[in-house]
């Protein structure tokens, strides 16, 4: 091989190692989560909010699921969760979460805990991790009206 023939193999590896690196080509994509809060009926966990769930953008094996408030997020560096699970071995496939329902395969972080009521009108943040893939979304509850009285 001649020089020139070197020089140029390496410049060209070098173009395409700066091309990968500069796309983001080895990046894992986010999990994309869309909150849904659906006013209707209130659920006996929080009577004060509408039920929240959100919809993940395809199924995952979920290792941890997490809620924590906004504001504790801004002022600690390691914010309390209000709900927080964990996979115990293998979960189930899911595409949809319910603030405080069970999710198949998992269990709470800390044995026996119940998630916290939700507040009305307060940000909250919802982190998903499946294995190397995460995700978070901000929502923000809305408060329950009770039912016209005839």
């Amino acid at each position: 091989m001649t020089k020139r023939t070197i020089f140029s193999i390496v410049l060209l590896l070098g173009f395409l190692g700066a091309y990968f690196y500069m796309n983001d080509f080895f990046r894992t994509a986010p999990i994309e989560i869309t909150p849904s809060i659906r006013p209707g009926s209130v659920s006996r966990l929080n009577p004060d909010v509408y039920p929240v769930s959100f919809m993940l953008d395809g199924k995952y094996r979920l290792t941890s699921v997490k809620v924590i408030s906004v504001a504790d997020a801004v002022t600690n560096k390691y914010p309390r969760p209000i709900w927080h699970m964990i996979s115990d071995s293998a979960s189930s496939q899911t595409k949809i979460i319910v603030y405080g329902a069970p999710i198949k395969g998992m269990k709470p972080s800390v044995p026996k805990a119940r998630p916290e009521p939700l507040q009305p009108n307060v940000p909250y943040r919802l982190l998903v991790e499946a294995g190397k893939r995460k995700g978070q979304v901000d929502f923000k509850t809305i408060e329950a009206v009770p039912p016209p009285k005839p």
